[in-house]
């Protein structure tokens, strides 16, 4: 048998019914075989990282998981779960209706044409970090340590906590 390692998804959505794409998503992460979903963190509204001036703000949650399942399914669970929310890909920065990050999957650290883990600028992304320590303070980052002194450098800047707005359990 396959031991479980913790896997981390940075979910995000700026078009359409964003709650109910982080919501859809988070349901299809529930419902993949071999996935338990540990955690879910609050929904935060940030401001868009790289992205052309007016583009809409998003909606962001960390999942925290276990899975036994191997990082290349992972990933292409992430991206089928995507393109069911209709993601297009005209190009990088783009404004989209669902975001599906595979931030890291135990301590695998590996650097492929289209998997890079763990993810290449988790490290450096507020709307990553600051969800992801509200609901495991102590998780560490392969390569880069803690997240807790990472968000310390990195900031909560433009990453704000809406309370009212609910990612409903199963």
């Amino acid at each position: 048998m396959k031991p479980l390692r913790k896997v981390v998804f940075s979910v995000g959505s700026n078009l359409g019914d964003r709650l109910a794409n982080l919501q859809g998503a988070v349901d299809a992460i529930r419902d993949t075989p071999d996935v338990i979903v540990v955690d879910v963190s609050s929904v935060y509204e940030t401001d868009p990282v790289a992205m052309a001036d007016g583009s809409p703000q998003f909606l962001n949650i960390v999942i925290v998981g276990e899975s036994t399942l191997e990082p290349r399914t992972l990933l292409e669970r992430a991206q089928a779960i995507e393109d069911a929310f209709g993601r297009e890909r005209p190009e990088p920065h783009a404004s989209r209706t669902l975001d599906v990050d595979l931030v890291m999957v135990g301590n695998t650290e590996t650097t492929q044409a289209d998997l890079t883990l763990p993810h290449p600028r988790a490290h450096e992304r507020g709307f990553v970090l600051v969800p992801w320590a509200e609901i495991d303070p102590s998780a560490e980052l392969p390569g880069h340590g803690a997240i807790a002194p990472l968000l310390d450098t990195v900031g909560g800047e433009g990453v704000t906590k809406r309370d009212d707005l609910i990612i409903e359990g199963d």
